[in-house]
């Protein structure tokens, strides 16, 4: 009798395993491909141009996978844009950030704004 409930257990936690093995994981919401090392390269001082040419990458591999990238990845790449004097794809970057996660608006709001009063106030010491 101890055999036939060991039998039973076993085929019991067998038939569980399979089960629980054929069920895919559950999808991430969001697609991070190198977001993280990226902005740990940013806070070390690393190249900006380099963490623009992986995060742009990261977007392209995002994308192919018909996902989105986690929230703060388009605001990253708008600040180093704005590092290299990219002002227009800053902007761009900030409204999809924007469009994206709307709780980010005032945030991008406010970055926008300092650009806009930064460009003003080289415009007039150029005058």
């Amino acid at each position: 009798m101890t055999m036939n409930k060991l039998s039973i257990g076993g085929c019991a936690a067998l038939a569980s395993l399979l089960l629980t093995s054929c069920v895919a994981p559950p999808r991430s919401l969001y697609q991070w491909e190198n977001y993280q090392p990226q902005l740990y390269e940013y806070f070390k001082g690393g190249s900006i141009e380099a963490q623009v040419a992986e995060l742009e990458r990261g977007l392209v591999v995002i994308r192919a996978k018909n996902a989105l990238p986690p929230p703060g990845y388009h605001a990253q790449l708008g600040l180093l844009y704005s590092s290299l004097g990219k002002e227009d794809q800053m902007v761009q970057e900030f409204q999809t950030e924007k469009s994206l996660f709307p709780e980010a608006a005032p945030y991008m709001d406010f970055l926008l704004n300092n650009a806009r009063q930064a460009a003003t106030a080289r415009a007039q010491e150029g005058n």
